[in-house]
């Protein structure tokens, strides 16, 4: 049956077109139940149970099957996703309503759909003939989907009683909105609330916990006072925003200071870019990534931003007045040049709450069903939930939900979702990690794993088509120990003519993953392999990232080759690139390279295919320190595990030999050399990587540091900063250059990948090159894959695709990139600090030498060299006099009882691990030298005389 809708649509050149949409009405749909002789087993896929076998419901005992409406599936999906609820009927209209609405809530019901063990049956009620509605006259979409939900309700419990008038089936309608409940009764259809529901499976008590809670009535506190001010409607927003008198920017709390937070302003004006907000009511109930609409204050209420570091550690949940004692803290005496722009929150445009990983704090008070939890991200505020298994999840890890933050509350209301397990085991801390860095790390589908290669695998007639074979060529690896993804390789032989060939080979990823495919998509989707201390996020499945595509010594791989010709001062004469075979001779680590390359008496074709690139990079390196590229520094730690615990043992600052700048500068060559050819090839669409200049407030605290000790670094071009750090020497002090240069990194901006179409600035700061992109490891980055792909069209050697030249796509693809890569790398640095807690664990209480990198109002902040550990020495305690503190951001320096500190300065610190906060178990730090009375400890002190419970600041702002 074919019905028509048709309606008028003005054009952009201002005529009128009549469009017509076919709808076609089957009645071959089947209902989802098997044994339906009606149907005939007309359903595919997951169907529902024949006599659901539920967890019995006080409400109706009877065996049923359940139809829940829209607002039901995007709001409780916890409920429905737990293992309890099964036998689901999801309507085609709800599941459109769904996928409009919220993106993340439509891929848990789709997955949720295909676990078979579920029962969950899609039913496609816009295309049955029965159960198809037209939406009257005067009724609006909203209400004719109602219609339509509850149109299917009851034409399923008409279709069902046909089927089994003994076993009395029938579906119940699951509704939060009470108009549609009412309806629904009044038509016969057994209806109820979630919650109503929810509460009457007595056998599943701990399903209440996961309700979402939406009637804000209720849940409010007690005391009723409003400590926010209301939040404006979003009509009022956008007329707001666009006379200019509110601006729209992304919200970021702070990490340090729970009273304060910044907001990023959306669009291209340069001033007012951050609006910083302090206060609680300033912030009015906006939480970490919302969209938020600000009202900027007038100069003369602008603040700056504020040096002390405050943590919410409130016990009284309500206690406002407390907070606007500590908010006067936050101001201070600041000359003029310290004010920032200044501002409110006046309304939400968008909420982007994810499901938060934390702990519980249980109430005091006893059988209590509310308590707060406290997110391990210090960004969020605490939720109070209600549970009635606070004493059983007391000590672990879970995640709660947001479901709304009402005016009087000081903080929001959630609901429990999944326990994790116990905080400190290290599945359980690895799996937080991940969550909260969103770092995607489920199982490869099945899906995505048909589109490997079947195995046993070999190079065919087929794959050697627009290939040159190099298997004869004496190509070797040179990676860290323990690597299995073995990414790139490299060779180096002399010519005929007396120059040197050097080839750069690069694993053919974009070979096995073709474009579009679940496997691409997936890749796409995760955008970067993240390596944990003892573990590897995959972008790949391993059958590729560790067999196939892993150019590993004595098998034939598939490469992507860049072949320079050179003369013997490292000058490029000739660059050609072509898809290759490669057999590699060797795989070497870093420290076998080395040793080959330094031992007289070793003279095979791989040794001295080493040396020649040795001496290459070493002028290659040259030359790029002489253009102005920078040599920064970060203390990269490196754990020893134990064998048998897999618990870090031993822990110290890598190091780095000369056979890994030799590998970096040929990565660095080929990935300039293909970024020129991409972007000859494609302007408009090549992906590049850009590294954008640092604006220079951001060197501020680098100068002021090097005055202090009386140096000067030059920061107007990248190459006078490389200069002046070069200079920057003292013999008194050799470890000083490396302080500098680890400052220097601080000040640096993110590098990032774009799309060349959509900029003009393609300049990469750090590495002083006009021009550079990723093409060595797309084994771990998706980037390299699209410049394989854009490579390969370029040179002939494959075809292109519509995605690969759109230049918006290609946009939307490097954002999705930039965030992971930020992702991937806060979540390794969290898996060092956490590696780091479980080493001082074990080791005990240790003085170590430190040196103070950042001065604070109440703090210093000290980079201990020996174990590449930062962390924080605070001077003010809770409970304890406050010493005389006096700060000066000029110098920076901090004054204490007569004893002055500046950024440098070299100190003592005791290190231990502090447990006396469970969540956020950190290293504590405290000043052993210099003396100062009443702060510093003796070097003896025990434990028990180290009563400080100060936060180790994590620095992810690099």
């Amino acid at each position: 049956m074919l019905k028509s809708k048709t309606f008028l649509k003005k054009t952009r050149a201002g005529g009128v077109m009549k469009i017509v949409r076919e709808h076609y009405l089957r009645d071959d749909i089947g209902c989802g139940a098997p044994g339906c002789a009606a149907c005939g087993g007309a359903h595919g896929g997951p169907a529902l149970e024949p006599l659901p076998q539920d967890p019995a419901s006080s409400l109706w005992p009877r065996p049923h099957y359940l139809l829940p409406d829209t607002n039901v599936l995007l709001h409780q999906i916890d409920v429905l996703e737990d293992p309890a609820i099964r036998n689901v009927i999801v309507l085609q209209t709800v599941l459109q309503e769904v996928r409009n609405r919220s993106a993340p809530v439509y891929k848990r019901i789709r997955d949720v759909t295909n676990n078979q063990e579920k029962h969950f049956y899609t039913f496609t009620n816009e295309h049955h003939r029965e159960t198809y509605v037209e939406q009257e006259q005067g009724e609006n979409a909203n209400d004719r989907n109602d219609r339509a939900i509850r149109v299917a309700a009851k034409w399923y419990n008409e279709h069902l009683k046909k089927m089994s008038a003994e076993n009395q089936l029938q579906v119940i309608f699951i509704t939060n909105d009470r108009k549609n409940k009412e309806k629904a009764v009044e038509e016969g259809i057994p209806a109820f609330t979630c919650e109503e529901y929810v509460k009457s499976l007595t056998a599943n008590p701990e399903l209440i916990d996961r309700l979402a809670c939406l009637s804000e009535e209720g849940k409010e506190i007690e005391s009723g006072k409003i400590i926010f001010s209301e939040h404006l409607p979003l009509s009022k927003l956008q007329q707001g925003i666009k006379s200019g008198i509110y601006l729209q920017g992304t919200f970021r709390a702070s990490r340090e200071n729970y009273l304060e937070a910044t907001v990023w302003i959306h669009g291209d004006t340069e001033e007012n870019k951050e609006i910083i907000l302090q206060g609680l009511k300033h912030l009015n109930r906006a939480v970490h990534e919302d969209i938020v609409a600000v009202e900027l204050f007038p100069k003369s209420q602008w603040v700056a931003p504020s040096s002390v570091v405050l943590q919410d550690e409130g016990q009284n949940e309500d206690d406002v007045e407390k907070e606007e004692e500590r908010e006067q803290m936050l101001k201070t005496a600041v000359n003029e040049k310290m004010l920032k722009p200044t501002g409110r929150v006046v309304g939400i445009i968008k909420r982007n709450w994810r499901p938060y990983c934390g702990m519980l704090s249980k109430s005091d008070i006893k059988e209590s069903r509310r308590h707060l939890f406290t997110p391990a991200d210090k960004r969020i505020p605490r939720i109070r939930i209600e549970t009635r298994q606070a004493s059983t999840l007391e000590g672990r890890r879970i995640i709660v939900a947001i479901d709304g933050w009402p005016r009087n509350s000081r903080y929001p209301n959630g609901h429990f979702v999944k326990n994790l397990g116990d905080v400190g085991e290290k599945e359980t801390e690895t799996e937080v990690l991940l969550l909260e860095h969103d770092v995607p790390h489920q199982p490869f589908s099945q899906a995505v794993l048909s589109f490997l290669p079947k195995m046993p695998w070999s190079i065919t007639e087929k794959d050697m088509k627009n290939r040159e074979d190099l298997r004869h060529l004496c190509v070797c690896s040179v990676d860290p120990p323990g690597c299995t993804d073995i990414d790139d390789a490299l060779h180096c032989r002399e010519l005929k003519n007396g120059n040197l060939e050097v080839g750069v080979h690069i694993a053919d990823v974009s070979h096995f993953i073709r474009p579009g495919n679940a496997l691409d998509q997936e890749s796409a989707r995760r955008g970067t392999t993240v390596y944990l201390c003892e573990k590897r996020i995959d972008m790949v499945p391993e059958l590729l990232s560790s067999n196939l595509c892993s150019l590993r010594c004595n098998v034939d791989r598939l490469a992507f080759s860049c072949i320079w010709e050179m003369n013997h001062n490292a000058e490029i004469l000739k660059t050609r690139f072509t898809k290759s075979v490669i057999n590699s001779k060797a795989s070497l680590t870093y420290a076998e390279a080395q040793m080959r390359i330094d031992s007289a008496t070793v003279n095979d074709d791989i040794t001295i295919s080493l040396r020649g690139l040795n001496k290459l990079a070493k002028i290659l390196k040259k030359g790029r320190i002489e253009k102005g590229a920078l040599t920064l520094s970060s203390p990269e730690i490196r754990f020893h595990m134990d064998s048998e615990t897999h618990d870090p043992i031993d822990l110290q600052t890598k190091e780095l030999r000369e056979t890994n700048s030799m590998v970096e500068e040929f990565m660095l060559l080929a990935n300039i050399s293909v970024a020129k050819k991409i972007h000859e090839e494609f302007s408009e669409h090549a992906l590049l990587r850009k590294h954008p200049a640092p604006p220079p407030s951001n060197y501020e605290i680098l100068v002021k540091a090097a005055k202090s000790k009386n140096l000067e670094i030059k920061t107007d071009t990248a190459k006078s900063l490389a200069q002046s750090l070069d200079q920057a020497e003292s013999p008194a002090f050799p470890y000083l250059n490396t302080l500098l240069r680890i400052l220097a990194t601080r000040c640096m901006m993110q590098a990032v990948y774009f799309c060349s179409g959509m900029d003009n600035d393609f300049h990469h700061y750090g590495l002083a090159s006009p021009i550079y992109t990723h093409f060595t490891s797309p084994i771990r980055r998706y980037a390299d894959i699209i410049v394989h792909r854009l490579l390969a069209v370029a040179i002939g050697a494959d075809c292109t695709y519509p995605e690969l030249t759109d230049k918006h796509k290609l946009a939307d693809i490097c954002k999705n990139l930039n965030f992971r890569h930020k992702m991937a790398q806060y979540a390794q640095r969290a898996s060092v600090a956490f590696h780091t807690q479980l080493f001082f664990k074990s080791k005990g209480i240790v003085s170590e030498e430190a040196y103070i990198l950042f001065v604070r109002k109440n703090a210093i902040v000290v980079l201990i060299p020996k174990y590449g550990l930062e962390g924080t020495v605070f001077f003010e305690e809770k409970d304890k006099p406050k010493p005389h503190l006096i700060y000066d951001d000029e110098i920076p320096s901090l004054k204490i009882e007569g004893i002055v500190f500046h950024v440098f300065d070299k100190v003592k610190v005791k290190i231990m691990l502090d447990s006396s906060n469970l969540q956020h178990q950190k290293i504590r730090m405290a000043l052993v030298e210099p003396q100062i009375p009443g702060i510093s400890i003796p070097t003896d002190s025990s434990n028990a005389d180290l009563n400080e419970p100060e936060k180790k600041k994590k620095k992810l702002e690099k």
